[in-house]
């Protein structure tokens, strides 16, 4: 997206942010091609930018340092990871950026943080306390981020690392609800079944 210049002659002013090139329902891709907004690659990219607007509502609740760092880091793999989405299949810009260093990453953290909560033996519902219900949030929209994935890789090559990615994040995601609500006081909200008359 090129921002639009000010006419010859004219003054200098900050450059628009609307474009009006898609207001016929496509968007363009990195390196220029176009396809309609509801293409299964800009579902994918766009459902990994959603969960990376539900950490940042994340990190705005929270005050631990080493927490916030790690967020930090996830926001800027899932920007990394949205950019190669948004790369046309056999485009190189923006391209593997995600490794499996990154995946080692995320289950680095999810063993460290599970080590620190009481065995689960029920299914817990999303709840509690309010930062740990927005990582809740935020797991569910992983979880579609993944499923989009799956989607667009029944038609176009998508890395196993993006993949693996998204489901390793969901689980640290559902790990730090947990981690969040210990550390609140609170206890985890258990799913109680309906029970049969």
């Amino acid at each position: 997206m090129t921002p639009k210049r000010p006419p010859s002659g004219g003054k200098s002013s900050a450059p628009r942010i609307y474009t009006r090139t898609g207001d016929g329902g496509e968007t363009g891709l990195i390196g220029g091609h176009r396809v309609p907004k509801d293409h299964p690659r800009v579902e994918a990219y766009g459902a990994v930018d959603e969960l990376n607007a539900h950490l940042g509502v994340v990190r705005a609740q929270i005050d631990e340092a080493q927490l916030d760092a790690l967020l930090s880091r996830v926001q800027h793999r899932l920007f990394d990871l949205g950019a190669e989405l948004a790369t046309p299949a056999g485009g190189t810009q923006g391209s593997s950026a995600i490794d499996d260093t990154d995946v080692a990453d995320l289950e680095r953290a999810i063993d460290m943080h599970q080590a620190t909560l009481t065995p689960l033996r029920e299914f817990i519902l999303p709840g509690g306390a309010l930062v740990a219900s927005t990582l809740h949030v935020a797991r569910t929209v992983c979880r579609r981020a993944e499923r989009r994935l799956v989607a667009l890789a029944r038609d176009e090559p998508v890395r196993g690392e993006l993949l693996r990615y998204l489901n390793r994040l969901s689980d640290l995601l559902f790990v730090l609800a947990r981690v969040a609500n210990q550390r609140a006081g609170r206890a985890d909200v258990t799913w109680q079944p309906k029970q049969s008359p």
